[in-house]
């Protein structure tokens, strides 16, 4: 957030602010005899007396008939650029003449270098200033603009000795006092620059700038009620200054009055459609509300107006990979790192991507990029957590959570990353006391979304379910305000267009060119079922190569979709998808493993359209009992799921569609085809399923898979830890803690969950 700079007229003020006074003639007699060929000082007197009486035309005139006669005089010069500076004419030629011609007058470089530095040339000016200085020391306005040029090119610390000069020799003035302190606050100096504004509004209370910089100072030193105070009086006193809307809704975001925020950032932008400030704090606080959609129009504006703005970039970034578009978002990282190769936010945002999309060791190795460049980068820490999560190091993942804790305690992704990682138990006391102290201060929605999912786990994890489900509960509520809607009517037509056109002749059909490939193995069901279970214990067989979820079949069922309506040629379709398919599996796994595993669990959608494009792949279908599933779905903070896991009835409906589906496949796939696993079967008997699924997928037995939970591969899952520990019964039937709660999913109690 900029603070407001200010020029104020001067006691001689010309239109552009240049402070030219003329106190003096340098050295000339105005009562002195003309000298043949010298210019008469009367002459100059009058010119002078023209401009002081604001005869600027005239003044001009005369100035330029004698420099026809007089070229050389460098106070026709002078006299000459103060007139056409007065007039808003063009006087820099004119000032550097003069310059040239009187290079020790002090007046004559400070007036170039009030001129240069009103143009922004700050360097050229800062010579020009200090040349005035070096013959004038104690010249208040040279000192002024020398100190804003300075200030200007970044060099805010070399700027203060400056201002503070000049205000030696002129305690009032009130562009150093105010200035001053905006280079206080540029050096994060905040008290300081509290001091230098207080004294500013001494000298002139009813100064609307002076008041909206106070307001940012004092929302930095988190006195926002005072900022808020601060910024409206600056409002009243001026209405059309866009930066104090801008800062009066920063103070009130801060304060958790998003509404009233996004009202004072949109009057901003009306009084200034360009502010790309105001902009990015509107994107940023209608992605704290839920409104992404609207962020991501609002984040796109502000890269259109300052493409060379890295935040900017980092902010659309982010919104995309909320959405899930990943090549996306990771182009705006990069876009962002390009323009500021520095910069943690960015590096961070796109070691997020890099995760998701597999690319581990880069992520890893970024994570320690950013880190060196900012050691205390909370964000950083929690995601190197993550990652360390991710192999199985959860000792080590936790030190880094509580690291980041330790230098931020109100980052509640930290609190949220101890929670998941392990089993929380009643001596955490310190987890609990710092994660009620950051949502007793109303945190913004995403944060109070992640520390409501905590909570919730921590009080299952010790037996407190009716506080459990009240914090998850709230947690799924406040993620239906991000405006996500589960479209039912969507889904069914899904389910109805996929049961019947992939019914049993085409199922039957062996599509000419199919990919004879038996190297992918595809473990589908609801999500929360026991698929990532079951990619682990499978994974840990010497020949298998867990894949993870691959996103790859949903964008080709749409495109199959389409085709077929168009009436395309279905077979050349799947033929080139097998291919794609297959490319993308070796290029993750390279060729030596046999069998490489999708635990996609939604591709049970698509499982016909898998059997057309790949017919010797097999697909294990994982099931758990229904309500178990759809608790355990409620209870975990699943953005990338959809609205459906936000609400039991759309939970019971999305269910119900499951089921259907899957008893369609069940009827129509061949038997060599689909294995049902149930879970609860699976945790009983684990030698014997697991036995079950190697033989059904073509490969030996190997007791490493019994060892699952030692194995050391990435899980980038919810259910990354359960399938770490040792195989155990305790969420069978989990659902009976929770049931005076379940409503619509009651109905759900007699879903069969396996034929």
């Amino acid at each position: 957030m900029n603070s407001v700079s200010m020029k104020p007229g001067r006691n001689d003020p010309c239109p552009c602010g240049s402070g030219v006074r003329f106190k003096h003639c340098c050295g000339v007699t105005h009562g002195a005899a003309p000298r043949p060929g010298i210019l008469n000082s009367n002459e100059i007197g009058s010119l002078v007396g023209l401009v002081n009486q604001g005869h600027l035309i005239e003044a001009e005139h005369g100035a330029r008939t004698l420099l026809r006669v007089h070229p050389n005089d460098g106070m026709l010069w002078k006299i000459l650029s103060v007139a056409l500076m007065r007039l808003g004419k063009d006087a820099f030629a004119a000032l550097r003449t003069a310059a040239q011609l009187m290079p020790n007058d002090a007046e004559v470089h400070g007036n170039l270098g009030t001129a240069l530095h009103d143009r922004g040339e700050w360097a050229e000016a800062l010579v020009s200033l200090r040349r005035a200085l070096e013959i004038e020391p104690q010249a208040v306005e040279p000192l002024v603009d020398a100190a804003n040029a300075l200030k200007a090119l970044g060099r805010a610390g070399e700027a203060i000795p400056f201002y503070e000069r000049a205000l030696q020799a002129k305690p009032q003035h009130l562009e150093a006092r105010n200035n001053l302190g905006n280079a206080f606050f540029e050096l994060g100096q905040c008290d300081d620059a509290a001091r230098c504004y207080r004294l500013a509004l001494e000298i002139k209370a009813d100064e609307a700038q002076i008041h909206c910089n106070l307001g940012n100072v004092l929302r930095q030193l988190g006195s926002l009620d005072e900022a808020v105070t601060s910024s409206r009086v600056a409002i009243l006193l001026d209405p059309k200054l866009g930066l104090a809307h801008n800062g009066l809704g920063l103070s009130l975001a801060a304060l958790g009055q998003s509404k009233e925020a996004i009202a004072c950032y949109r009057q901003a932008l009306i009084l200034n459609p360009s502010n790309v400030e105001a902009l990015i704090n509107l994107g940023n606080v209608l992605r704290d509300v839920g409104e992404r959609r609207e962020a991501l129009s609002v984040y796109r504006q502000a890269v259109e107006l300052d493409p060379g703005r890295a935040e900017s970039h980092c902010n659309l970034g982010n919104v995309l990979l909320e959405f899930g578009l990943l090549e996306e978002a990771a182009e705006s990282y990069q876009r962002a790192l390009a323009l500021q190769p520095g910069y943690a936010a960015a590096h961070v945002s796109l070691d997020s991507v890099l995760r998701l999309q597999h690319r581990v060791s880069d992520a890893e190795a970024n994570c320690q990029a950013a880190l060196a460049i900012d050691p205390t980068s909370v964000r950083t820490l929690c995601l190197l957590g993550e990652l360390r999560a991710d192999r199985g190091q959860f000792a080590e993942a936790e030190k880094l959570f509580q690291q980041a804790i330790s230098i931020d305690p109100n980052f509640p992704f930290a609190f949220f990353g101890i929670a998941k990682h392990r089993k929380m138990t009643s001596d955490d006391t310190a987890w609990v006391k710092g994660a009620e102290t950051l949502l007793a201060k109303r945190p913004p929605l995403g944060h109070e979304i992640c520390l409501r999912y905590a909570f919730g786990k921590y009080c299952d994890d010790v037996g407190q379910y009716d506080n459990a489900f009240r914090h998850y509960r709230e947690a799924n509520e406040l993620t239906r305000r991000y405006g996500s809607r589960f479209d039912a009517a969507k889904l069914t037509r899904c389910v109805d267009w996929a049961i019947s056109h992939f019914d049993a002749a085409l199922v039957d059909q062996r599509q000419p060119g199919a990919a004879s490939s038996e190297r992918p193995v595809f473990i589908i069901g609801m999500p929360r079922s026991g698929t990532s279970l079951a990619e682990q214990i499978l994974a840990s067989h010497p020949a298998v190569f867990g894949a993870g979820e691959l996103s790859f079949w949903d964008g080709a069922f749409g495109a199959y979709h389409k085709a077929q309506l168009q009436n395309e040629d279905g077979a050349s379709l799947t033929d080139s998808m097998a291919s794609d398919y297959l490319k993308r599996l070796t290029a993750l796994s390279g060729e030596l493993p046999s069998r490489v595993i999708d635990k996609m669990p939604n591709n049970f959608l698509y499982a016909g359209l898998i059997h057309s494009a790949l017919p010797r792949a097999r697909i294990i279908h994982m099931q758990r009992h229904p309500l178990d599933t759809c608790l355990s779905i409620y209870f975990s903070n699943f953005i990338e799921m959809g609205a459906q896991a936000n609400d039991f009835d759309s939970l019971a409906h999305y269910y119900g569609e499951y089921a259907r589906i899957t008893n369609h496949w069940r009827a129509v796939l061949p038997a060599a085809t689909l294995l049902e696993v149930p879970y609860e079967a699976l945790v009983a008997d684990p030698e014997g399923w697991s036995r079950r699924m190697l033989d059904f997928i073509g490969l030996p037995w190997d007791p490493k898979c019994l060892d699952f939970h030692q194995t050391e591969r990435v899980v980038i899952t919810a259910s990354k830890w359960q399938v770490r520990q040792k195989i155990n019964a305790a969420s069978v039937g989990r659902w009976r803690n929770y049931e005076k709660f379940l409503g619509s999913l009651q109905r759900l109690v007699n879903q069969p969950t396996h034929p």
